[in-house]
């Protein structure tokens, strides 16, 4: 079986249109991994006056963006339309929203059928644990930046056996233990809603726009000094009673499930409450849901960190791995980086491997290398066969 392979991997899981053409060298022990074109339409401005993605909608924008970008992208990998010289098509076929999920299949079984190629349905959150693997060459001069700045390496020396990963999004929260390469078993889950899920919700009630999560993460960070404001009744009794404090769902809890809509709700009646209290003016209002926002970021944060934490240790891991949409928040990113590498018992340091931001949200180059490995450990390929959308598709 080839090791040299070139892959046109498809993503419609969900509200972003992808599709990407990677050169991957090398096999298991050595890969060598270039991009020659990973394209990525998002819907977010069709959705945003909705306040979250809609199913029939995403469906209606992926029929019509997918043949344009599919062109595009050939076209940046200098590929012929009419006879591409690639060896394999990948495709999402789940977890995500059906109605999309089927445009993607379609399209690519489509593709499969007129170059006779064989064709791969790749599961969503395999192709986020596989993004942490794309780091791109910083070691390139100004001469070489415009031919290698698509040139990726795998970083398969900070990477060892067991492995933890922290999968959040709009629609998964999930801790994964992987003892093998493609081998997954799921320690625990959200029981609810997701934590990006929550983060649209909240930055919703608060009229903070979408996607929450960016929306959240702006307001959080935004500086509101109390020397500015120490006429604000407002900013002196958060200041002084330190009232704005919310529950961390589940972080005591035995298990390493998750539960965000209740925190929802908490959100809701705090600001409320205080509102009342306070009678406060329109900057007041800033100020308080500023300090809102802040704590509730803060709350997800404590309880995904707590959680991963416990499960690594319990599993002895190794290597943690950060993925998903929510994987490009900062604070969560920077407060992980300084719980790890820890300690578990003095014999071994945890290794934190996150993906760069290019690559937290969906995308088909994620979905690309992780075809490559399915396709490395034999999994038969359909050459113009049926797949299905499952939008409960599981790791296993």
């Amino acid at each position: 079986m080839a090791l040299d392979m070139k892959i046109i991997a498809i993503e419609t899981s969900c509200d972003e249109t992808g599709v990407a053409v990677l050169e991957i060298s090398g096999g298991f022990k050595a890969p060598r991994i270039k991009i020659l074109s990973n394209i990525v339409a998002s819907q977010v401005k069709i959705h945003a006056p909705f306040g979250g993605v809609v199913p029939n909608l995403a469906k209606r924008e992926h029929q019509k963006n997918l043949p344009l970008i599919f062109k595009k992208a050939l076209k940046e990998a200098r590929l012929s339309l009419k006879n591409p010289r690639i060896d394999l098509i990948a495709v999402t076929s789940g977890p995500g929203l059906e109605p999309a999920l089927w445009v993607g299949i379609n399209f690519a079984q489509e593709l499969a059928k007129k170059y006779n190629k064989p064709l791969l349905g790749i599961n969503h959150l395999e192709g986020h644990i596989f993004s942490i693997f794309l780091e791109k060459n910083r070691k390139s001069t100004k001469h070489e930046a415009r031919s290698t700045k698509r040139d990726f390496g795998f970083r398969i020396s900070n990477f060892e056996f067991p492995a933890i990963a922290l999968l959040v999004s709009g629609g998964h929260t999930e801790l994964v233990l992987s003892k093998k390469p493609l081998e997954y078993k799921v320690i625990g889950q959200t029981l609810d809603d997701a934590a990006g899920e929550a983060f649209d919700k909240v930055a919703r009630l608060l009229g903070l726009g979408y996607p929450g999560g960016p929306a959240i993460g702006v307001m959080a960070e935004k500086k509101l000094k109390l020397k500015h404001d120490i006429k604000s009744a407002t900013a002196q009794f958060i200041s002084s009673n330190d009232k704005v404090k919310l529950p961390r769902p589940m972080i005591n809890s035995k298990d390493y499930n998750f539960s965000f809509s209740g925190l929802k709700t908490a959100v809701l009646y705090k600001l409320k409450e205080l509102e009342q209290k306070m009678r406060t003016s329109s900057h007041d209002r800033e100020y308080l849901v500023s300090a809102m926002v802040k704590e509730f970021q803060q709350a997800v944060i404590d309880v995904l960190i707590s959680k991963t934490m416990r499960v690594a240790k319990e599993y002895k891991a190794k290597t943690v791995i950060l993925g998903g949409g929510v994987a490009a928040n900062k604070e969560l990113r920077k407060q992980l980086q300084q719980k790890m590498p820890f300690n578990c018992d003095s014999r071994y340091v945890i290794n934190l491997l996150m993906p760069e931001m290019e690559f937290t949200g969906d995308n088909a180059a994620m979905i690309a290398l992780a075809a490559y490995f399915r396709w490395l450990k034999n999994k038969k390929p359909r050459r113009g066969g049926a797949l299905k959308a499952d939008g409960n598709l599981k790791l296993t």
